[in-house]
């Protein structure tokens, strides 16, 4: 599933630089996650790194974009055309 900022976001700009699919934007007041874009790092590392970061556990799932692992790897093919 893709993740989103909750408003735990403090908007410190951890997040934003670790994401690959560029899926993070600033927002007024806290930054949003792409869904489109969201792959939670899956195909570049073990774990989702805007979570990973994070220093407020912002970053959580979102429960209206359920995905698979596989749902994840093809997104990312289409992003990246890997």
């Amino acid at each position: 599933m893709a993740l989103l900022i909750n408003d735990e976001c403090i908007a410190c700009d951890a997040c934003l630089p670790e994401c690959p699919n560029d899926a993070i934007e600033e927002g007024d007041p806290i930054y949003t996650i792409q869904p489109d874009l969201c792959t939670e790092c899956i195909g570049f590392f073990d774990e989702p790194q805007c979570a990973a970061v994070c220093p407020t556990d912002a970053c959580v799932p979102d429960p209206e974009r359920e995905e698979t692992q596989e749902q994840l790897l093809e997104k990312k093919k289409k992003i990246h055309g890997e």
